[in-house]
């Protein structure tokens, strides 16, 4: 039994359908019952100390404690290309993505990026995360270990490309399906672990492999599907030359039993009146990737306007296309891309995105993405001074929203004090 000490902040409410403010719960002195990797109790510290004379004790002072960042799409082998000049989407797989993930065939090297990313991930304050692999098996058993030695709560699965992909990316609609299969049946549900099915996106799958992935969904509906979607008005483009039967790009998907309530579209930013209507008719996700649309020339996701229509929306850094490893940064890039669409977000609406609406988005929000009782203790201690010109704006805070918001606009790594993993202080395995 362990007690963390500090400020707390948890979720009560959707901070986009409540006001933003009031969907919140802030302790200034609080406290967190940890036991046996979940939270067990919250409170004020006055009363739950008392209560637990025994236990061990970490007073984080006036750092805020709340739950740790859930990133909800994200490539772990391109974290060593992670930055790399500015280039178009096509271009830039081409240029820097496919050569580097054709050397995660190779079992050392997979190791070796899958925990050096996940410990940029941890020291960032991310403890989930989703992230497409290679089209290599070893690529998802490697992330899978390394996240199961940090007992990391991981969603993860093998990308599938039988077409505009270099010869030694490329598997087949047959060895997509009979892959992925042993891969769901050998991973899915082992300790933290949770597979999703994972074309890359309709360009790089045959209607041949795009079905045969559909009946796999079919047959293990328990299992996510993540893919794609709307990223650039160019990709939409080739997508219908590609695909001339199509009524959209989403019906690239749809056709072949690639929509449903588990699928993780991600980006989603050029979207028809009938890909909104559909995707939310069957409450799939939108995963918002700001930094990566801006890194790239994307565009502005419509946050607000989804928001309003009921979308699941989930935040993620899109690392190695997001220019960033941190959540922070992340959040202060929605931020400003909510200022150029005319609808700006508040600090609870950016970190509401980043925990509990991005584990909403995974369908993890009973167990991850919030301190509240029951939840799973991946906890972080937030430095809301973690610089000098943070420190000086927040002295001059007067509630815990203006304190949050300068971290967010400005924080980094260096913010991050303090990471439990299920309840465990988090270390390099």
């Amino acid at each position: 039994m362990h007690l963390l000490l500090g400020q707390v902040l948890s979720f009560e409410a959707n901070p986009f359908s409540h006001p933003a403010t009031e969907a919140a719960r802030h302790l200034s002195r609080g406290a967190i019952l940890v036991e046996d990797g979940k939270i067990t109790a919250v409170g004020e510290a006055d009363g739950l100390r008392p209560q637990h004379p025994n236990v061990h004790v970490t007073d984080c002072g006036n750092h805020l404690l709340t739950a740790g960042f859930v990133d909800a799409h994200v490539h772990y082998p391109q974290t060593a290309i992670i930055a790399s000049w500015g280039k178009r989407l096509i271009d830039w797989l081409n240029t820097y993505t496919f050569p580097e993930e054709a050397r995660f065939g190779d079992t050392q090297y997979a190791t070796e990026i899958s925990e050096r990313y996940l410990d940029l991930a941890l020291a960032n304050g991310t403890t989930t995360a989703s992230s497409y692999c290679t089209i290599h098996p070893e690529s998802v058993d490697a992330i899978f270990t390394a996240a199961a030695a940090r007992n990391m709560r991981m969603i993860a699965g093998k990308t599938c490309m039988d077409r505009n992909a270099p010869d030694n990316l490329r598997d087949t609609p047959k060895s997509a399906y009979d892959d992925s299969k042993a891969l769901v049946e050998k991973w899915h549900g082992k300790g933290r672990a949770g597979y999703a099915i994972t074309p890359r996106f309709s360009p790089t799958s045959t209607p041949e492999q795009l079905e045969a992935l559909g009946a796999l969904w079919a047959e293990h509906p328990e299992v996510l599907m993540q893919t794609h979607l709307s990223e650039q008005l160019d990709e939409i483009e080739w997508v219908k030359e590609l695909f001339p039967n199509s009524r959209d790009y989403l019906d690239t998907y749809e056709a072949f039993g690639l929509l449903g309530k588990g699928g993780l579209y991600g980006h989603a930013i050029h979207l028809t009146d009938r890909e909104k209507d559909r995707l939310k008719e069957v409450d799939a996700s939108l995963i918002h990737c700001p930094t990566s649309n801006t890194f790239i020339g994307s565009g502005l996701f419509d946050m607000a306007g989804l928001m309003a229509a009921g979308h699941r929306i989930g935040l993620a850094t899109d690392t190695g296309g997001g220019s960033s490893f941190s959540m922070l940064r992340t959040m202060a890039a929605a931020y400003e891309v909510g200022q150029l669409r005319g609808t700006p977000l508040h600090a609870s609406q950016l970190y509401w995105l980043a925990t509990q609406g991005a584990a909403q988005a995974l369908h993890l929000d009973h167990c991850i993405g919030n301190i509240a009782v029951g939840m799973e203790a991946d906890i972080i201690a937030l430095d809301l001074a973690s610089t000098s010109a943070i420190e000086q704006r927040t002295r001059r805070a007067e509630d815990i929203w203006e304190a949050l918001f300068a971290t967010i606009m400005m924080g980094d790594d260096r913010a991050i004090h303090s990471v439990w993993v299920a309840g465990k202080p988090a270390t390099k395995a």
